[in-house]
């Protein structure tokens, strides 16, 4: 069936931000058409444009049947491409707010982790979780994703640390058909308790756990906590040949407490679709990735709640780094889930442009996770995946709470 959209306000199709690869974003990059309607088969893109100009010579022109086509009224609401969360750690259980208040009373995140909480007390409470109470957790969670016009998840295992957890973790993330998910494996999240060293947990990553993951087809792409006292570059490079030999693409938590000097190092790796936090990064570091393929995944909740400084945005964006916006959203560092307010931050303290805000959210997010060619804006070619607005799109990231998400259209990917 044909689907015909029309009685849009505007539709932003950031047609030019796309021809962009999401770099160098102006306001005019968002490409806005008024009085638009827009014409989806099997999901797909196969016509935008002006509805005056939709004639049944179009519909010769595009070889398109047009007695079989339903028409759905936007009601004169403008439309977006839908956001994309690309970095979350969605599923766990338990919470850690004893830990915020211990911060408040200036105890850091690394002494925090030494004493046994962090990462470490959110694995002991997701291990003893069954994986029903981890799918209605998680179904929660996505839930208010959905409400704020999230069509793709990436959500994150690493609250396991051994095979058995992860692969629950997985298989959870999976099961979820309410929403499009990326499952990223992150079993080198830190040194559980039960290694003596950072080394032999990685030869157990590398030998034990990801035969068995990949085998089940339950890895959809990894990523690893390159950071003093965690991973090294060394580790991470190991890591990373060993799932580039088995097609598997790749991400990493880097320079977020620390500047790794390692960002040109990882980027030799092809598959590597971004790198994540950034908070540290240096002037080479942000000419390597303005270089290359690998999308900037900045997390600015999280640095709010760490109060830590925040990247250096403006000088990645200026000299042409990609970059995208998440929530990082997880019970620690970063219990938010609200897109509202990581854009607020981004705009306030990382002084990025509303325009940039909207492509990070949307464009560079796809490319964050591998869907840059499909998702991300609305342009021939592309999945039909986008958000009815219930006000301007210029209202976004203003307010924070506010999410002007009327409905949110998608297929499955």
């Amino acid at each position: 069936m044909l689907k015909l959209y029309r009685n849009i306000d505007i539709a932003l199709t950031l047609k030019k931000a796309n021809k962009k690869s999401g770099r160098h974003i102006q306001e005019q990059d968002l490409s806005p058409l008024k009085n638009a309607a827009m014409i989806v088969s099997k999901n797909k893109i196969v016509w935008i444009g002006k509805e005056k100009t939709l004639s049944p010579q179009l519909f010769k022109k595009l070889d398109l049947p047009i007695k079989k086509i339903k028409e759905i009224d936007l009601g004169g609401h403008q439309i977006m491409p839908s956001f994309i969360e690309s970095h979350t750690h969605s599923v766990f259980a338990g919470d850690r707010q004893n830990e915020f208040e211990l911060r408040n009373q200036g105890v850091t995140y690394q002494q925090i982790a030494q004493q046994g909480g962090g990462i470490k007390s959110t694995v002991k409470q997701t291990r003893k979780a069954s994986s029903s109470k981890l799918s209605e957790s998680l179904q929660k969670r996505v839930q208010f994703f959905l409400d704020q016009g999230v069509s793709l998840l990436e959500i994150k295992s690493g609250y396991g640390l051994n095979l058995k957890t992860e692969m629950k973790m997985l298989e959870v993330i999976k099961s979820n058909k309410s929403i499009n998910t990326v499952a990223t494996f992150l079993g080198p999240h830190a040194c559980p308790n039960d290694y003596k060293n950072y080394d032999d947990y990685m030869e157990s990553v590398l030998n034990h756990m990801l035969p068995k993951l990949i085998q089940k087809g339950l890895i959809d792409r990894a990523d690893v906590f390159l950071e003093k006292g965690y991973f090294s570059a060394e580790q991470v490079c190991k890591y990373f040949e060993y799932l580039s030999n088995e097609q598997i693409p790749l991400t990493s938590h880097v320079d977020q407490l620390t500047n790794s000097r390692a960002i040109k190092k990882l980027c030799h790796f092809n598959r590597l679709q971004s790198l994540d936090h950034l908070v540290c990064i240096d002037s080479s570091g942000i000419k390597t990735l303005a270089a290359c393929d690998t999308t900037a995944v900045l997390l600015p909740v999280a640095d709010f709640y760490l109060k830590m400084k925040y990247p250096p945005a403006r000088k990645m964006l200026d000299a042409g780094v990609r970059v995208a916006l998440a929530t990082d959203f997880n019970p620690g560092s970063s219990p938010s889930q609200d897109l509202s307010f990581v854009g607020v931050l981004a705009r306030l303290n990382m002084q990025m442009t509303l325009p940039e805000v909207l492509v990070a959210y949307t464009l560079n997010a796809a490319h964050a996770i591998g869907f840059g060619d499909r998702l991300g804006s609305l342009t021939e070619g592309k999945d039909a995946h986008f958000v009815v607005l219930d006000d301007d799109y210029d209202k976004l990231f203003y307010s924070v709470g506010y999410h002007p998400v009327k409905k949110v259209y998608f297929g499955r990917l």
